[in-house]
């Protein structure tokens, strides 16, 4: 039996005034996938994963969820749903405890979807999130008292802590060292692991490709590959758009 579609987009446009930043996207992501979505600067990926998320509105196509359309959902009713995504550029609350950076997740987005957790509950999740990707013995620091990335690390938690079944990791490894960038993947790998299906947003090569199972390339708004990622690193229009061959 075929796996179920988690992610389906449908033809999905999005311009600003003149300029087409997305023109007539297809992509389907498969429940469990880990997914690489890769192309240079300007090629529409973020435009891409914010109309996915519902931070921008789309003008054509269609988006779906576990079947369900979510054309004019905003961002938090997706959230809500089990689209989650990390930034970049993370941006704690600076005043707030890294473990007081996971309540405020769990309260807007868990709490809002099932009965309320508990004050104890929230604090055992916390923990768990925290142990998860290594930060367990910093929970009462200020996100000021945190290395580059351990901070990509608290993101990733406070997006976890929405309990996803989609994550969107959007350039999650940007300006680590080598190690540092083993440790993201590590930590993403176990996240899927856990059932969360993952599309990586990210131009460190060696990290997209031992993640994913899956390469989707955008070039100025369109998709031009989609599939197996030695497949894709060989297809010729890739090597033209993406590497510059």
């Amino acid at each position: 039996m075929a796996a179920a579609q988690l992610l389906e987009a449908e033809r999905l446009c999005k311009r600003f005034g003149g300029f087409v930043a997305l023109d007539e996207i297809d992509l389907s992501v498969t429940a469990g996938e880990r997914v690489g979505l890769i192309g240079p600067n300007g090629s529409g990926k973020s435009t891409l994963v914010n109309c996915l998320c519902g931070a921008l509105v789309n003008e054509a196509g269609t988006v779906r969820f576990e079947g369900r359309d979510l054309n004019g959902l905003t961002a938090h009713q997706r959230t809500r749903l089990g689209l989650a995504r990390s930034f970049q550029l993370p941006r704690p609350f600076a005043s707030m405890t890294i473990a007081d950076n996971l309540k405020v997740p769990l309260l807007y987005a868990i709490n809002a979807r099932r009965k309320p957790l508990t004050e104890a509950e929230i604090a055992t999740r916390c923990e768990e999130l925290l142990t998860l990707v290594g930060l367990a013995e910093r929970a009462r620091r200020l996100p000021r008292d945190l290395t580059q990335v351990d901070m990509r690390k608290l993101e990733l938690a406070r997006a976890m802590a929405t309990e996803p079944k989609l994550l969107f990791a959007d350039e999650a490894m940007a300006g680590l060292s080598n190690s540092e960038v083993n440790d993201i993947v590590a930590l993403l790998i176990r996240l899927n692991e856990r059932g969360i299906t993952v599309i990586l947003i990210e131009h460190i090569m060696r990290a997209v490709m031992s993640f994913s199972h899956r390469l989707v390339v955008l070039v100025s708004g369109k998709k031009i590959a989609d599939g197996r990622p030695d497949d894709v690193m060989r297809d010729k229009e890739v090597e033209r758009a993406y590497l510059g061959q």
